[in-house]
């Protein structure tokens, strides 16, 4: 039960504690490129699919998590609104996306392996052994 010899993709998820946990992953991680792209959370928000709702929530709780706000964001209105990654932002995203560089080029052999380990896609995942 092989696999082809395609590259495994790997999305991190880091849980961050010190007064209370925060989970960083993927999609925060992509929220905060957007958004330093496109300047708007609502722009980066609809490019990800996501309810501006929903990426607000995310925007607060790294906002509250680090000790130095990841957005700032104005209101629109007239002179329209708008959103740009601080520095601190710019570091987590930076340090996200070295940690997972660092685990896709030092883990490469592991993740082949686990990709291997992996039944085909299209197999029956109902039954067998560890239910």
């Amino acid at each position: 039960m092989t696999h082809p010899a395609t590259s495994p993709r790997l999305r991190i998820k880091l849980r961050l504690e010190y007064d209370s946990p925060l989970i960083l992953g993927p999609g925060k991680a992509e929220l905060l490129a957007r958004i330093a792209r496109l300047g708007s959370i609502s722009a980066a928000a609809r490019e990800m699919g996501m309810s501006y709702k929903r990426a607000w929530t995310l925007v607060e709780e790294m906002n509250v998590a680090f000790a130095h706000p990841v957005i700032d964001s104005a209101r629109g209105g007239p002179g329209g609104g708008g959103a740009t990654v601080t520095e601190t932002g710019g570091k987590v995203l930076t340090h996200y996306r070295a940690l997972e560089s660092l685990l896709l080029e030092a883990g490469a052999n592991d993740l082949q392996a686990l990709n291997a380990l992996l039944r085909p896609e299209g197999a029956d995942r109902t039954g067998g052994a560890g239910r």
